[in-house]
């Protein structure tokens, strides 16, 4: 059952690392870096982690980074998996179960992805307001336990208004520009078609990546607040000038990483 495996592999993290954290963050494609910031990092691999899948993307460590920042503890995931990769949609939302049951009660999730909006340009960073799930798929299918979660969740405000507030009050402080917009979750690994993108953008996407939204909304599931910023590395099929690559998109995120990072440490602290 999977509120055993949580508990089970929330134990063993529990028993080799010291940090109990109140936020985690997720690092997207190119962004692992944030976690070199961390004061007494603790670092575990996924792959001793009792029931983790395997994280096999370029630009993911594939590993646990747990610390203070700025005083709060918080914990990385370093790499993410996807649903791409093959993991089932509930597998790949694992790692948040465990991070709920280690007592995280704020996530930050993070993405590199391609800009719909034609106002955005590559090196943009967006904060989520809402999303779009393309996906036709669900991590909560299935067999609902009540120890987890409620069977119908709501997702009135999946991210979080006060906390995407803050966020704004202090990229403004730190003079870092900060979009906003609605993330549309795509399963991938192909890029999305000119016809796909035209279609998104006359639902209301503003930018659209591959993974984030099943984290989301496990994270809600479980009582979690969220907050989504995704970083633009590229522009969207029919918006941009040449074709897409996931070299590409690690170039951009490493170029963007250090306003990221900034923004981030300057986040986490004020995070309630």
């Amino acid at each position: 059952m999977l509120y055993d495996e949580v508990s089970r592999a929330a134990a063993f993290v529990a028993d080799l690392v010291s940090c109990r954290p109140e936020v985690a963050v997720i690092l997207g494609s190119g962004l692992g870096a944030v976690a070199d910031r961390f004061e007494n990092p603790e670092t575990l691999s996924y792959a001793c982690i009792p029931g983790f899948p395997e994280s096999t993307v370029e630009g993911h460590a594939g590993q646990f980074v747990f610390g203070t920042l700025g005083g709060k503890p918080v914990a990385a995931m370093q790499g993410r998996f996807h649903f791409y990769e093959g993991h089932g949609m509930e597998r790949l939302a694992f790692p948040v179960y465990v991070l709920g049951a280690l007592g995280v009660k704020t996530l930050v999730v993070t993405n590199a992805c391609g800009g719909i909006n034609p106002s955005f340009a590559p090196g943009d960073l967006m904060l989520i307001s809402d999303h779009l799930n393309f996906s036709g798929n669900n991590p909560l299918i299935g067999r609902n336990d009540d120890r987890l979660g409620p069977r119908f969740p709501d997702m009135t405000e999946v991210y979080d208004g006060s906390l995407r507030d803050m966020a704004k009050t202090v990229a403004h402080r730190l003079g870092i520009p900060l979009k906003e917009g609605v993330y549309a979750f795509y399963t991938g690994p192909s890029f999305e078609t000119a016809a796909e993108i035209r279609a998104f953008h006359i639902l209301g996407a503003d930018a659209v990546g591959m993974s984030t939204v099943p984290e989301a909304i496990v994270a809600r599931y479980l009582g979690m607040k969220v907050l989504g910023i995704s970083c633009i590395t590229n522009m969207a099929t029919g918006l941009a000038k040449t074709q897409h690559s996931h070299a590409e998109v690690l170039d951009i995120a490493n170029r963007s990483s250090q306003f990221f990072r900034a923004l981030l440490e300057g986040i986490i602290p004020e995070i309630p």
